[in-house]
């Protein structure tokens, strides 16, 4: 009887053990496919920082002068001092026109002036009226209008430092008042690039952040990584009221002329800064089909999807306007395996 309880009882403990032993391997495997399940990610927090507020525009460059030489009359082109990309200082002598009427002239102002020396010796004397001395005067006067004005145009100066950009005629050519087939208007056209500017319409809600004197990053599209700083010279006063601009006129100092008249240029504006929220931009990824963006807002171990409107880009952040609150904590890594209530551990 007593060998029969012992084996009762040794049979119940066994049973009892084995209800244990069943009970944490069932706990341990739930354990187990508890973190098959959930993915494994790496999150950042948003950052409540300064962000610098710099807004773009597009741009041309442009001499910051031209001009075209030009005489103020009709004559034959009798020699051309220079060519085109010749650099030129003001006053320098360019071109020279004929001379034959200004010769003509010259003979006929001296022979006027000989001749009314004469004439006030006989008025002098009673033989002529004062009339007639007052017309003579006014001829040769006229005469010598004449002279200064061909003084002018037989030679050809420019009329500021620059570089010729446009050659329009060839010696012996009969110079037009209207033009050439070249498109010119003048016997050749100079230009000052040694410094440039460029006229940039900015959104009308700039205007009070913009004045005299600031600072322009400007960037030219043949020189990827080159910044060149300019200056605001103008703000022009008046806003277009169909694009809601205005232009502001940037100067560039261009001492080595690297920069060159005509090249697409992007300028930069320093508007200031303000206080943003930012995530790391890898965290930030595109819907399918659409323009959305969203992140993936990791708490208590489950991933929330969130669409967010985004601003700036900030190094290897990028500005968050809506959607977020600072503190919160985005995944930046197995973003591929996330969907909304996805299960997450978190990986320090």
């Amino acid at each position: 009887m007593k060998n029969n309880i012992k084996l009762v009882v040794v049979a119940l403990t066994t049973l009892a053990l084995a209800g244990c032993v069943g009970n944490k391997t069932k706990s341990n495997v739930e354990s187990v496919l508890t973190q098959q399940t959930a993915v494994l990610t790496k999150v950042a927090s948003v950052e409540n920082v300064e962000v610098a507020q710099t807004v773009d525009f597009t741009t041309t460059l442009l001499p910051y002068k031209k001009t075209f030489i030009t005489p103020q009359m009709a004559l034959r082109i009798d020699e051309i001092r220079v060519d085109v990309g010749d650099h030129v200082k003001e006053g320098q002598l360019v071109a020279t026109l004929d001379r034959n009427q200004y010769n003509q002239t010259s003979a006929q102002l001296k022979n006027a002036k000989q001749n009314l020396a004469r004439m006030r010796s006989v008025y002098e004397a009673g033989g002529v009226s004062r009339s007639q001395i007052d017309e003579l005067e006014t001829s040769v006067s006229v005469m010598e209008e004449n002279i200064a004005n061909l003084e002018r145009n037989i030679e050809l100066r420019s009329p500021i430092d620059g570089v010729i950009t446009g050659r329009y005629n060839e010696p012996g050519d009969l110079f037009t008042m209207g033009g050439n087939a070249d498109g010119g208007v003048g016997v050749l056209q100079v230009m000052q690039i040694n410094r440039l500017k460029a006229i940039v319409a900015l959104s009308e809600q700039y205007y009070p952040q913009v004045y005299k004197g600031m600072k322009v990053k400007v960037m030219a599209e043949v020189y990827p990584d080159r910044e060149f700083e300019g200056v605001v010279n103008i703000v022009y006063p008046a806003i277009n009221a169909t694009t809601h601009t205005f232009n502001v006129e940037v100067l560039v100092p261009n001492s080595k002329e690297v920069l060159r008249p005509g090249m697409f240029a992007r300028t930069e504006f320093n508007m200031g800064s303000r206080k943003s929220l930012v995530v790391p931009d890898v965290a930030v990824q595109k819907q399918m089909g659409v323009n959305d963006r969203y992140v993936y807002v990791i708490k208590d171990g489950v991933a929330e999807r969130k669409v967010v409107s985004l601003g700036r880009q900030v190094g290897d952040k990028v500005e968050v306007l809506s959607g977020l609150s600072e503190g919160d904590e985005v995944a930046i890594t197995s973003l591929s395996k996330l969907k909304d209530g996805a299960q997450v551990e978190v990986v320090k």
